[in-house]
């Protein structure tokens, strides 16, 4: 099963037993970040007026440029990432090449990370869409186009419960629920416990669905993710408020 195979070895996503495994449905991911050159220009140049003090020095006050030149930078990013994994259908289409570029726009935009705990952000809480991801198992990139989940796929987390859900749409329509176990600000620990074939048939995880994840880079509109395995898991946030089932 593409995404989540209900095997106790298989893959379920986000956040699986080897972690490597909006609303927006007219909206692309392309799209939805985009911020013009002229906006960024124009903030970036905005400066606090200029004093004369009376020994007659002029002092030149730029106080929120640093600010407003690390935003634009970050939307500068975020918009690269977002231009290279648009046309590699969630990955399953990208080369090497692909993934190493979009490797690199990634880890630029994760050391320009406000959110230093993104556990304790709200900004992590809701349903966010899968956009790019290098594991093979959630994508199914080995497996002929038709034969791959072709829908959106998305992963659901609200801190305050500790849970999660994974999401599958056409043609599977599965889900997975996971209980979240924090090892610090960053990264939790992950345990399956239920599956739903074509989102109606429960079958248990007993257990088996175990693995870890870390969340990178955290904004209002994009997260990073990287599993215990070392895949790339990039997302949008598509529903703030929702819940994910007990």
């Amino acid at each position: 099963m593409a995404f989540l195979h209900l095997s106790p070895h298989s893959s379920s996503f986000l956040l699986n037993s080897s972690i490597d495994s909006y609303s927006t449905a007219l909206i692309s991911p392309k799209r939805l970040f985009h911020l013009s050159s002229n906006q960024h220009n124009r903030h970036a140049s905005l400066q606090l007026p200029c004093y004369s003090s009376n020994r007659g020095w002029r002092i030149g006050v730029s106080f929120f440029a640093p600010f407003l030149d690390r935003s634009s930078e970050i939307e500068s990013l975020k918009q690269q990432l977002l231009d290279a994994i648009a046309p590699l259908d969630r990955g399953a289409d990208a080369t090497p090449e692909d993934q190493q570029l979009i490797d690199q726009i990634a880890s630029k935009l994760e050391a320009k990370n406000k959110v230093k705990e993104p556990l304790k952000s709200n900004l992590l809480n809701g349903k966010w869409e899968l956009f790019y991801t290098t594991s093979k198992s959630v994508i199914q990139s080995e497996r002929p186009k038709i034969l791959r989940p072709n829908g959106k796929i998305y992963q659901a987390i609200n801190l305050d419960t500790l849970r999660a859900q994974n999401i599958q749409t056409w043609p599977f329509f599965n889900q997975a629920t996971a209980n979240l176990v924090p090892l610090n600000q960053r990264r939790v620990a992950v345990k399956f416990d239920s599956f739903k074939i074509a989102g109606v048939i429960p079958i248990k995880a007993r257990g088996s669905g175990r693995g870890q994840l870390e969340i990178t880079y955290l904004d209002e509109e994009l997260r990073i993710s990287r599993g215990n395995q070392g895949n790339l898991f990039i997302l949008g946030m598509v529903d703030p408020f929702y819940r994910v089932p007990m």
